[in-house]
C-alpha cells in the first residue's frame, strides 16, 4: 500500500455501513484514551471492522481504560445504558458484574482466551435487578507491534432458554411432590378412617367419601374461574378431616382469581398433608384454625394455626414443600409465606394482595 493510500485511509477510515458503524465514525473519540479515530492503529480499525461485521452480539474493549465499542446486535444487551456506553470504560458500563467478569478479562489481557457457557449474572442495566445467563468468549487483541491492548467479546443471551429449563425442572419437582403428597394423604385417609370406624362398612363409606373429597381438591389445580376463599379451603382440606369440628374458619368474604385459588390450594394442601402426617390432624383431638383479613390496597393476610397435636419439632431439612410454602404458593399473591414450628403447634402466615 502506498504512503498516500495509507494516509487517506487514516484520515477517513471506513469501518462499515451499519447503524453502529456510523455512530462509531461520528463519535468524538478525542475525549477518550483512544484519541481521534483518524489516529487509530490499523490493528484497532481491523478489529472494529471484524466486530461490526459480526451477526452475533459483539463488543471490544481497547486501551488503558478498556474503552467500549460494540455492534448493532450488542446494543440491546446494554438496555438503558446504551445512551452512555459507547466510548465509556468497561468497568463503568458494567459496574454491578465487573468483579465477576474481571478474572476473565484479565486472562484475555494476558493472552489467554476464555469461553464460558450459561454464566449467571445479576444485571441492573434497566434500573432493576435482572437474573441473566450468558454464553460468551473473550479473546485478546494485539496492536500493530504485537502487544495486547484489548479484547473482543462475543456474547449469546441464554436467559430465556435457561429459565425455560429451570421452569421445567421446577414443574417436574412440583409434580413429583404432588404425587408423593397424594400417596401420603391417601394412606393417612385410609389409616385414620379405619382407626376411627366402628365397623368395616362404616370404614368403607368413610374412605370412599374422603377419597372423593381428595379428588375435588385436586380439581382446583385446573380451575379457570374466580372462586370463593371458603370453597378453596373446604375443597383443599375436606380429604384431611374426619369431622367438621376439627376446622375453624374466620374471615370476610373474598373472591379469589383462578391463579390465587390455585396458589392457596397448594399451600393449604401442603400444610394439611403435614398436619395429617406429623401435626395436629395426626391425633384425634387435634384441630386447625384458619383466619384471614383484607386491608387497604388489597392487602391480604391468612393465618394457619394448629393445636392439640404432638409436640412440634422443626424439620431437619427443607425440600420442595418448604419452597412451595415460602415461594411458589405466595408467588400467586405477590407476597411471602412464613412458618413457625412452635412446640404447641405449627403456625403459618401468608401475606400478599388479592
Amino acid at each position: 500500500m502506498s504512503h498516500d493510500l495509507l494516509s487517506a485511509e487514516r484520515s477517513l477510515p471506513q469501518i462499515g455501513s451499519s447503524l453502529m458503524a456510523r455512530e462509531i465514525s461520528a463519535f468524538d473519540w478525542s475525549k477518550t484514551p483512544l484519541g481521534p479515530i483518524e489516529t487509530w492503529p490499523l490493528s484497532l480499525l481491523a478489529a472494529v471492522r471484524i466486530m461490526i461485521g459480526q451477526q452475533h452480539a459483539s463488543c471490544l474493549f481497547w486501551g488503558p481504560d478498556l474503552t467500549l465499542l460494540y455492534n448493532d446486535a450488542y446494543a440491546p444487551i446494554l438496555g438503558a445504558r446504551q445512551a452512555v456506553a459507547l466510548g465509556a470504560p468497561a468497568k463503568d458500563v458494567w459496574p454491578e458484574v465487573w468483579s465477576e467478569i474481571l478474572p476473565f478479562v484479565e486472562k484475555a489481557l494476558h493472552g489467554e482466551g476464555t469461553f464460558f457457557r450459561e454464566l449467571p449474572l445479576t444485571m441492573t442495566r434497566n434500573g432493576y435487578d435482572e437474573q441473566t445467563y450468558w454464553t460468551f468468549s473473550y479473546s485478546p487483541l494485539h496492536d500493530d507491534d504485537g502487544m495486547i491492548r484489548g479484547m473482543i467479546n462475543v456474547a449469546v443471551d441464554e436467559t430465556e432458554s435457561v429459565e425455560a429449563r429451570l421452569l421445567q425442572d421446577a414443574m417436574r419437582s412440583e409434580l413429583s411432590h404432588r404425587i408423593k403428597n397424594m400417596l401420603a394423604v391417601t394412606s393417612a385417609v385410609v389409616t385414620s378412617s379405619l382407626r376411627a370406624a366402628p365397623d368395616l362398612e362404616h370404614a368403607r363409606e368413610t374412605v370412599s367419601a374422603r377419597i372423593r373429597a381428595l379428588g375435588q381438591a385436586q380439581q382446583l389445580l385446573h380451575a379457570d374461574k374466580a372462586i370463593d376463599i371458603i370453597e378453596v379451603i373446604n375443597r383443599s382440606l375436606a380429604a384431611h378431616l374426619d369431622r367438621d369440628e376439627r376446622l375453624t374458619l374466620t374471615g370476610p368474604p373474598i373472591v379469589l382469581s383462578p391463579d390465587q385459588g390455585l396458589g392457596l390450594s397448594l399451600i393449604l394442601f401442603e400444610l394439611a398433608t403435614n398436619a395429617v402426617k406429623y401435626g395436629a390432624l395426626s391425633l384425634q383431638d387435634g384441630s386447625v384454625s384458619i383466619s384471614w383479613s383484607r386491608g387497604e390496597d388489597a392487602e391480604f393476610t391468612l393465618d394457619w394455626q394448629e393445636a392439640g397435636g404432638p409436640t412440634v419439632t422443626p424439620p431437619s431439612s427443607r425440600g420442595f414443600g418448604s419452597q412451595l410454602l415460602h415461594q411458589v404458593g405466595p408467588g400467586y399473591f405477590f407476597g411471602k409465606g412464613s412458618i413457625d414450628y412452635k412446640p404447641e403447634g405449627v403456625s403459618y402466615r401468608l401475606v400478599g394482595k388479592v
